[in-house]
């Protein structure tokens, strides 16, 4: 992994407090937004090789290491020290970075005063010249003097230690941008071409940039390069070199990661101090739940997870002991029953395997179904020192290329680990000769499932039908056709010479969920506050071009004639509580055909089917409660017989009554009626049904609380308790 050395040169001079080129913000915070996702990027990578410093010209005051008393490096600070930085020591730097009340400063001197800071620290810290990435980013509007002095000899230096140099200029003038800026001061003027020239004095890819350029170039997301750390080196076989050596044949290779998943970031439990969280905004929720911002110092503390494991005890006071991890064995449920394993007795089940890469068929190209594709892909590369290897294994991927075929493998990447089954593709690009691989799913993985045909209809008694009401006329396939045609986006763009070209490609689309994330906390890091909008290369792809919408209107309009497409119908929404009721679009009432006399009273022999035809023909509240009072009624009766013959239908009524009044959304009239019940069932009205009840109970069918619908007044201990059988034990408690 490389090591980093960067230094930040920042113009702190009174003339980065102003605001130029009709933007709202100083020009210092404009030239910040860089600087700080710059840091941004260096904090979230939590690496400890990555040495930011930070130096301030124009300063009001000099701190530097090689202040004299030489007026040449006068108002030069060292802001932050090379080293790693962290969220609060950035917190410390942002107060410091803010315009000063002088001019005096020079910009080379500072950059003089940072390459000595980074020969300090990385020859201290290494004592090998090269073992370090070297970088000066300069951040100047170009309005203070600069000494031109000795300009030789500093570049000199610069490409002798191999540091790259940025100039980022506010305002900076650049013909390939696009940017120029009118009525430029001579002081500006001259100093823009003193540091184009200084910098093409610099080796390394050294360069001018403008801000609004850089600035710009933020909102495209930053893809990281996956390194190429190599998860198996040994034979590529052949057959078995080992029982076969005369017929098989192997190749010494190295087989490395070739492209990663890039996943969001996980997010973390932590808990906020209790003087941090008292100065930040706070939201009440229900149940009287305090949630804090988390504050913007980054100050919290990551939240331990801690496991007890504890197993019934009669002999313990407690009625059960706490018992140690290792003392623990794995149980698999099998049924109802935990069937425990012991750690030597799973070693048994595990299939042991050894470190191999062998090749264990080949397939065609045209045969090999794309779904297949598994995961992540790998690359395999003859070792490098390996000149009989790189022969062998070009002459494989050659064979590959030329027949158009894969090779499919199985591979162990180390002892014991479980086997892979990879698909082997020839890649021959940029002098570089290699196998491109793709896990593949084993027989188990896949699942067949069949599905009716498309294109033909097939009938119960077998027969084929090409013309169907759920099949595609010719004229609808072809106005499918010109419209899928006229939204063709593979030639809708222009390359820089005109001609037509893909207007989505891959390498220009982004993963919002991931960018958007990184974006969110870098911006809550830096700058606390709400998050800003996602940025447009995030959104583009989200809607087709509006200049191809509009193209295509025409053939859009002929294919919603075509498939005689039509607006659903509108939802006819009731009273409180009522379901919905889809209007036909005939405006014919089915429903009142079906059902001419609609019952007024609920009939015991055919209560359920009744009671539902009594709410769908409800037009007020009161039809409600009245089919839940001529239930309860129909139940009350039930229950009178003597034994427990209609307790079952009894039961299906209850459930009924319940199902209807949570879908209708009037909780209160199935509590009232349920409590009604329990009273006259524990008052014996009905005999003893004791017994009825515990069905009831069992059942669940219990009072309707706020969880089940949030307008009910019944909380969920008290629908618990409600449940609950009184005890018919006697009591010695006198009678006031």
């Amino acid at each position: 992994m490389s090591k980093e050395a960067t230094v930040f040169v920042l113009d702190l001079g009174s003339t980065m407090g102003d605001c130029h080129n009709g933007r709202v913000e100083s020009d210092l915070d404009y030239a910040m937004r860089y600087v700080y996702d710059k840091m941004a990027d260096t904090m979230s990578s939590t690496r400890t090789t990555l040495n930011t410093g930070v130096i301030g010209f124009r300063t009001n005051v000099t701190n530097n290491p090689l202040d004299d008393g030489d007026e040449g490096y006068n108002n030069i600070s060292v802001l932050q020290p090379l080293g790693t930085l962290t969220m609060p020591l950035f917190n410390d730097l942002k107060a410091k970075i803010t315009p000063s009340q002088t001019e005096a400063g020079d910009a080379i001197s500072a950059i003089v005063v940072a390459v000595h800071m980074i020969e300090k620290y990385t020859m201290l810290k290494s004592g090998k010249p090269g073992s370090y990435v070297r970088k000066i980013i300069l951040v100047t509007d170009g309005q203070g003097r600069m000494d031109d002095e000795l300009l030789d000899d500093i570049a000199t230096k610069i490409n002798q230690m191999g540091i790259h140099l940025t100039v980022m200029g506010v305002d900076f003038d650049d013909a390939d941008f696009g940017f120029k800026e009118e009525d430029k001061s001579i002081i500006k003027q001259e100093n823009e071409k003193l540091t184009r020239g200084f910098v093409e004095k610099c080796n390394n890819d050294s360069i001018v940039a403008t801000a609004a350029e850089v600035i710009e170039s933020l909102s495209t997301p930053k893809v990281k390069e996956v390194k190429s750390i190599p998860v198996y080196q040994g034979r590529l076989c052949l057959g078995d070199p080992e029982k076969y050596p005369e017929t098989a044949m192997y190749i010494d290779v190295k087989r490395s990661f070739f492209t990663k998943a890039a996943r969001p970031v996980s997010a973390k439990s932590v808990v906020i101090p209790l003087g941090a969280a008292s100065t930040q905004s706070s939201h009440t929720l229900p149940g009287d739940v305090e949630m804090t911002d988390a504050p913007p110092t980054g100050d919290a503390s990551d939240v331990r997870t801690g496991r007890s494991y504890k197993v019934k005890d009669p002999t313990s006071d407690l009625g059960e002991k706490f018992v140690d991890y290792e003392d623990l064995q794995k149980g698999y449920g099998y049924g109802r029953t935990a069937v425990p394993i012991s750690a030597s007795d799973e070693n048994v089940t595990k299939l042991e395997t050894f470190q191999s890469f062998s090749i264990i068929g080949f397939i065609p190209t045209d045969k090999y179904e794309q779904y297949f594709t598994m995961g992540e892909s790998g690359i395999t590369i003859a070792q490098q020192v390996n000149d009989k290897a790189r022969v062998a294994l070009s002459s494989l991927v050659h064979a590959l290329f030329e027949l158009e075929s894969y090779a499919v493998a199985r591979l162990v990447s180390k002892d014991g680990k479980d086997p892979q089954i990879l698909l082997l593709a020839p890649y021959i690009e940029n002098h570089l000769e290699a196998l491109i691989d793709v896990p593949l799913p084993f027989a188990e993985d896949i699942r067949m499932y069949r599905f009716p045909p498309l294109d033909r209809v097939i009938t119960a008694s077998g027969a084929t039908l090409e013309t169907h009401r759920y099949l595609p006329s010719s004229d609808l396939d072809d106005a499918m056709s010109e419209y899928v045609d006229s939204m063709d986006l593979s030639t809708f763009d222009k390359d820089d010479e005109g001609n037509p070209t893909e207007y989505m490609k891959i390498e220009d689309t982004y993963s919002p969920i991931v960018h958007r994330i990184l974006q969110a906390i870098r911006q809550r890091a830096i700058y606390g506050g709400p998050v800003e909008p996602p940025a447009e290369i995030l959104t583009k792809w989200s809607e087709p071009p509006a200049e191809l919408a509009m193209k295509s209107t025409g053939r859009l309009e002929k294919l919603i004639s075509v498939a005689d497409v039509r607006k659903v119908p509108p939802k006819v929404k009731g009273t409180r509580g009522r379901r919905e009721v889809i209007a036909p679009l005939s405006g014919l009432d089915i429903e009142s055909l079906l059902v001419k006399n609609k019952p007024n009273k609920i009939s015991k022999e055919n209560a359920i089917p009744d009671f539902r035809q009594m709410l769908a023909a409800a037009d007020k509240d009161e039809t409600i409660s009245d089919a839940v009072k001529g239930m309860s009624e129909v139940i009350k009766d039930l229950l009178q017989v003597t034994g427990d013959a209609n307790d079952q239908r009894c039961q299906e009524n209850i459930k009924v009554v319940r199902e209807e009044m949570i879908d209708y959304e009037f909780p209160e009239f199935y509590n009232n009626f349920i409590r009604d019940l329990k009273k006259r069932v524990f008052k014996k009205e009905f005999g003893n049904k004791r017994e009825f009840w515990q069905t009831i109970r069992l059942a669940k069918l219990g009072l309707i609380d706020s969880t089940i619908i949030s307008t009910s007044d019944v909380s969920p201990e008290e629908a618990t308790e409600f449940l609950s059988i009184p005890t018919e034990l006697p009591t010695r408690r006198r009678e006031s």
